[in-house]
C-alpha cells in the first residue's frame, strides 16, 4: 500500500519519523508531505533519508508538471494520514482551504483520510477545533485520539500526539480489508536455512527473506492471524501473531510441522537448503590441502511433507510453494506444483539482479492447475498483494467446503 504521511508544524513531527518507519515495518511504501512549518521541527532529508522518496514540501515547485503533482498523488495513494495535525491545519480541511499541497491533495483524493491531532489542550477543546472534527468526522475522516500526559507548551492533560505504534496500529485497521483470510491462521516461512558443518563455516543461500517478510505483512493487514517461521537474516522482521527463529532445515521442519494442524494457508516463501552436511565437526575443520571435501545428505521436503499429509487426510491448508529457478523457469514450477502436491507455486528467476534474492522488488510467476500467470517487476510489497490475492478464492473455496456447525445450521 502507498501512504502519503503529511507531517506539519508541531512539536509532535519527530514521531512521524517512527510513523513512517512502522508502516514500513508492515510493508506499505511511504511518501511524507511535509508543510512549511513542519520543516523547522524536522529536516525533509530525514524523511527522504527513510522512505528512499522525494518529500514533497512545496506546492509551486518548478517544472512542467509541478502544478499537478497533487492529483497525480491523490490517484494513486491507499491512505492520506496527517500526523501530527494541527488545530491550523484541522481549520482548512474542514473549511475547503487549499493554501498548500497538505491541504490540496486532502480535497484531491478519494483514499480514506486518518488523522492524529496533536495540539493545547486548551486549543483542542474550543468549540471552534471541535466543529471542525466533527465536520470531519462526518465527512468519513477517521481519527487517532491525542494522549494524555505532558506537553510541549509546558501544560499537563490531553493533545499530545498518540504514540507511533498507536497510529500505525490505526492505519492497519482502516486498510484492513474483510476479506477470506480475516481471522485465519496463516503459516509462512521465509529466509534462508544455514547448515553448520563445523563450528565456524556453514552452507547457505543469499535468500534475506524479504519476499516472505512481504507476504507475512500483508497477510496480516488483511486480517489473518500470522504464524512467521524464519531462517537467519539481518532484516527485521514484520509484526506477526507468533515469530519462530530458526537456523537449520531440520529446525525449520519441526517448527513448521508442529503448526501445520492449526493453519488455514501454508506459504513456503524460504529458500530452504536442499543437502546439509552429513556431519558436523566437532572443531574448526583446519585449512590444509587444495581441497576439502564434504559428504553431503538430503535434507527434509517440508513442502512435499505438507502435500503428503494433506493428500493422506483428504483435508488441509491451502499448499503454496515457491520455486527459485535459473532456467526453464514455469516448466520447473509446474513439476514441482504435482511432485509436491501444492496449490499453487510462485516461480522467479533468480539469476536475475533486479528481482529474487535480496533486492527490494521482484517478478513472479504464480503456476496454478490450468494456468500460469506472469506478475511483472515491482516492489515486493506489491508482489505479495498480488500473491495473496490469487490466494484468496482458494481460502474461500475451503471455507466454503467446510462443514457448517450444528448452531450454524440451526
Amino acid at each position: 500500500m502507498l501512504i502519503a504521511l503529511g507531517v506539519t508544524g508541531g512539536i509532535g513531527a519527530y514521531k512521524a519519523v517512527e510513523v513512517a518507519r512502522g508502516l514500513q515495518k508492515r510493508g506499505h511504501d511511504v511518501v511524507a508531505v511535509m508543510t512549511e512549518h513542519a520543516t523547522r521541527f524536522v529536516g525533509a532529508l530525514t524523511f527522504e533519508s527513510i522512505t528512499k522518496r522525494r518529500v514533497i514540501t512545496d506546492q509551486f515547485e518548478a517544472g512542467a508538471n509541478a502544478d499537478i503533482e497533487h492529483i497525480a498523488l491523490a490517484s494513486t495513494i491507499d491512505l492520506l494520514l496527517i500526523a501530527p495535525a494541527t488545530a491550523n491545519m484541522i481549520g482548512k480541511l474542514a473549511n475547503g482551504i487549499a493554501d498548500d499541497f497538505l491541504s490540496t491533495l486532502y480535497l484531491a483524493t478519494t483514499a480514506p483520510v486518518l488523522v492524529a491531532p496533536a495540539m493545547n489542550t486548551q486549543m483542542l477543546a474550543h468549540a471552534a477545533v471541535r466543529a471542525n472534527l466533527d465536520t470531519l468526522a462526518s465527512r468519513g475522516v477517521r481519527f487517532v485520539e491525542p494522549g494524555e500526559g505532558f506537553l510541549a507548551c509546558g501544560w499537563i492533560g490531553k493533545g499530545r500526539l498518540a504514540e507511533p505504534d498507536e497510529i500505525v496500529e490505526a492505519v492497519e485497521e482502516v486498510l484492513r480489508p474483510r476479506g477470506p483470510l480475516s481471522g485465519q491462521h496463516v503459516l509462512v516461512t521465509a529466509g534462508p536455512t544455514y547448515e553448520d558443518f563445523d563450528p565456524v563455516r556453514y552452507l547457505g543461500n543469499r535468500s534475506s527473506g524479504k519476499m516472505g517478510f512481504a507476504i507475512a505483512a500483508e497477510a496480516t493487514r488483511r486480517g489473518a492471524h500470522v504464524m512467521l517461521v524464519m531462517g537467519p537474516t539481518s532484516i527485521e522482521p514484520p509484526a506477526v501473531r507468533e515469530l519462530v527463529r530458526v537456523r537449520t532445515a531440520d529446525q525449520m521442519r519441526a517448527a513448521v510441522i508442529d503448526r501445520a494442524d492449526t493453519a488455514d494457508l501454508i506459504v513456503m516463501a524460504a529458500a530452504v537448503a536442499d543437502y546439509a552436511p552429513a556431519e558436523l565437526a566437532a572443531q574448526k575443520l583446519p585449512k590444509g590441502g587444495e581441497t576439502l571435501t564434504l559428504v553431503l545428505k538430503k535434507t527434509p521436503d517440508i513442502l512435499a511433507e505438507l502435500g503428503r499429509r494433506r493428500l493422506a487426510a483428504g483435508r488441509g491448508p491451502v499448499l503454496v510453494g515457491f520455486a527459485a529457478e535459473t532456467h526453464d523457469v514455469v516448466n520447473r514450477a509446474g513439476a514441482k506444483r504435482l511432485a509436491k502436491h501444492a496449490d499453487l507455486i510462485v516461480a522467479n528467476d533468480v539469476s536475475r539482479s533486479d528481482t529474487g534474492f535480496g533486492v527490494d522488488t521482484n517478478e513472479v510467476t504464480i503456476v496454478g492447475p490450468d494456468a500460469a500467470e506472469t506478475i511483472p517487476r515491482q516492489s515486493k510489497a506489491r508482489v505479495a498483494a498480488a500473491i495473496l490475492d490469487r490466494v484468496e478464492p482458494l481460502v474461500r473455496q475451503k471455507l466454503d467446503a467446510q462443514p457448517r456447525s450444528a448452531a450454524t445450521r440451526a
